[in-house]
């Protein structure tokens, strides 16, 4: 019971402060929640990739904090790594049995508070572009990567195929952003110390490493959705072409 309360405490925290990193930091660092932490971890991944609501959740931002909390209290991510890897294994397989069971009436759904049929619009468009390599490729896209594997499941994409992709793409993800959590300290506070005095800590600014984080995985879709309005602005300058008086 003690860990069902310490799991839905987490849960509440991460979930009411999605913004606000520094409190996940305080929260999955408190003395006796490992276990919970580990939990908590494990169920927004396996959430975010493999649920259709969970795209609003934080996935490289909290494993990002994951990693600097890894290393300042001392968690074992060699157990960490590997089941967050198999929880985004799973949950793309859950997003995969999604889009095959449902299949075209997806498509067909209006968006709701729960469903945004235009994120999967998006992610079909992603998938169109870059083929089965999307599924790698959207593990670091916010937003696509919980839509992705819907769509290969609509999209009929052979399952092994499809696991083959998902299991790359989750080891990628999943050891880059915790490990570059973990290993911030090590590269860049003596790059930042010369400028900010012998006493600064890059895990004492995590805010501003999540920014940067964020800013970065969501470059993709800001470049897409830049290059649209571009295209949009150029069709509406083109000329009408001219239209035919009587019968001439």
């Amino acid at each position: 019971m003690e860990l069902f309360n310490q799991v839905g405490d987490l849960l509440v925290q991460v979930i009411s402060n999605l913004t606000n990193p520094e409190a996940w930091k305080t929260a999955l660092s408190s003395p006796g929640v490992r276990l919970a932490a580990f939990i908590v971890l494990n169920l927004i991944v396996f959430t975010e990739t493999g649920l259709l609501f969970g795209f609003f959740l934080p996935g490289d931002s909290l494993l990002v904090t994951a990693g600097v909390v890894a290393y300042l209290v001392e968690w074992p991510i060699h157990f960490l790594i590997p089941t967050l890897c198999l929880a985004a294994i799973l949950g793309d397989s859950s997003g995969f049995l999604i889009g095959k069971v449902a299949g075209p009436r997806l498509f067909r759904k209006e968006k709701s508070f729960f469903f945004r049929k235009d994120y999967l619009l998006m992610a079909q468009a992603f998938y169109e572009k870059h083929g089965g390599k999307t599924i790698v490729l959207a593990k670091f896209v916010p937003i696509i990567r919980t839509f992705a594997p819907v769509v290969a499941g609509a999209g009929r994409m052979p399952y092994r195929r499809f696991l083959a992709f998902s299991i790359c793409g989750a080891i990628g993800w999943i050891n880059s952003m915790i490990l570059l959590g973990y290993t911030l300290h090590l590269w860049l506070d003596p790059l930042l110390k010369p400028i900010f005095g012998p006493d600064f800590q890059i895990a004492k600014h995590i805010d501003k490493v999540i920014i940067v984080v964020v800013g970065i995985s969501v470059l993709p879709i800001a470049y897409k959705g830049f290059k649209g309005y571009l295209a949009k602005r150029r069709a509406a300058r083109l000329p009408s072409p001219p239209t035919a008086v009587g019968g001439l």
